[in-house]
């Protein structure tokens, strides 16, 4: 108990260290030798070394949850490569590690073994990445080290796998190469076209008011798709930044819809278009984030109006299917053709690109419809055929009929 106490402190001061935070380590050496002074020590009053599984069992209660006091995951296995402890933080991320069981049974990812092999052959420390694609895709930095034993009856070493989650600084880096790569392409057409304007009005232009006021018309028009253009690239970062981290919040899509269709019957009747809403649950009660959930179905609404008003028709309709809460947005328009849907969602992918900049879109409203959903544990399908318009359904897990009721207005 002594041993496992003490070398447990020694652990932690090394995590404490390697952050950089000098107090923290010093608590951790008080506290290992607070333990390791008032803890009994079996093995010299029976004469005998003690096996490192039997030492792990008879730790104290403080030393775990210490380790499960942490927010990083972290892992203590043996030589073999058998788990002795998984912190909270580490059997909530990875479900599947259990004391007494190989750690090679939950973490399968080929290079993560490799490094683990060599530091149980040669001993120091490791580096790896490890990346996780499911339920969500997530990654991790992990640290490998092998420490010697602590004490005299200890004649086997441990593995100590220390896990920092890098997944928000890999969307980071992820959403600055896009940025960069998709932004700098659609922001360069409507900048080249106020530049033409403006060289155009200083010069052949200058004194022509009857062209003064049509190019100034086309260049707020432009500047306007350009901050359209930023204020969804700005919404999407922020939706992926997030996009590990299920909502935690309650939204009634039977209140949110009919304020959708208010917001947007302006629109609708600016177009000639009629929108029919089926009857609604009196509540539809989801888990999410309300201003998501309303970006989700403001999108696929606006485009239905905007891209199926040939058709002079949009329908809303919601029913609950099983466990969940279905949704769907159908337009009579044009339809999409079939080798265009799998691409839809897909940032800056148009299957019109004249008439989607003629409209004023910019290529990210489905973007941003995939990752609601994705981030809401959702479901989106498409189905069109050219000529008969389009139908997005949308499905979102519905709260359990108790958790409905006590959350319903009354």
């Amino acid at each position: 108990m002594r041993a496992f106490a003490l070398l447990l402190a020694v652990v932690l001061m090394a995590l404490a260290l390697q952050q950089g935070n000098i107090l923290l380590a010093l608590g951790f050496a008080g506290l290992g030798g607070l333990f390791y002074l008032h803890a009994p020590h079996p093995a010299r009053e029976q004469g005998k070394t003690l096996p490192l599984r039997v030492l792990a069992e008879a730790a104290e209660p403080q030393t775990g949850a210490v380790l499960d006091a942490l927010l990083t995951p972290i892992v203590i296995i043996t030589p073999r490569g058998v788990i002795l402890y998984a912190n909270e933080a580490a059997r909530s991320t990875f479900p599947g590690l259990r004391q007494g069981y190989p750690f090679s049974a939950a973490i399968r990812a080929p290079d993560v073994l490799t490094a683990l092999e060599n530091v149980q052959a040669r001993g120091g420390a490791a580096q790896v990445d490890l990346v996780e694609h499911v339920p969500v895709e997530r990654s991790f930095a992990l640290d490998i080290r092998r420490l010697p034993g602590a004490a005299q009856e200890r004649r086997e070493d441990i593995i100590v796998i220390h896990m920092s989650e890098t997944t928000k600084a890999r969307r980071i880096e992820a959403m600055r190469v896009d940025f960069v790569a998709n932004a700098s392409h659609e922001l360069r057409t409507p900048l080249a076209s106020i530049l033409g304007f403006i060289e155009t009005l200083q010069g052949p232009a200058k004194d022509d008011a009857k062209a003064r006021g049509h190019f100034l018309d086309i260049m707020a028009n432009q500047a306007r798709r350009m901050a359209r253009l930023i204020d969804d690239l700005l919404s999407l970062s922020k939706i992926e930044m997030h996009a590990h981290i299920a909502p935690s919040g309650t939204v009634d899509l039977a209140l949110i819809l009919p304020e959708l269709v208010d917001a947007l019957s302006g629109l609708a009747q600016e177009r000639k278009v009629a929108v029919h809403v089926a009857p609604l649950p009196p509540h539809a009660l989801v888990q999410g984030d309300r201003d998501e959930v309303l970006r989700l179905f403001e999108n696929l609404f606006e485009n239905a109006i905007k891209y199926g008003q040939s058709g002079k028709r949009v329908d809303l309709a919601m029913e609950r299917e099983e466990a969940e809460w279905r949704v769907t947005v159908r337009d009579y328009g044009p339809g999409i053709a079939a080798e265009h849907l799998p691409r839809l969602t897909e940032r800056f992918y148009r299957a019109d690109i004249q008439e989607s900049r003629i409209l004023g879109g910019t290529g990210l409203g489905l973007a941003i419809v995939k990752h609601i959903i994705s981030r809401h544990r959702g479901r989106l399908a498409v189905e069109s055929k050219e000529g008969e318009g389009a139908r997005f359904i949308v499905n979102l897990p519905a709260l359990p009929e108790k958790t409905a009721h006590e959350n319903a207005a009354p």
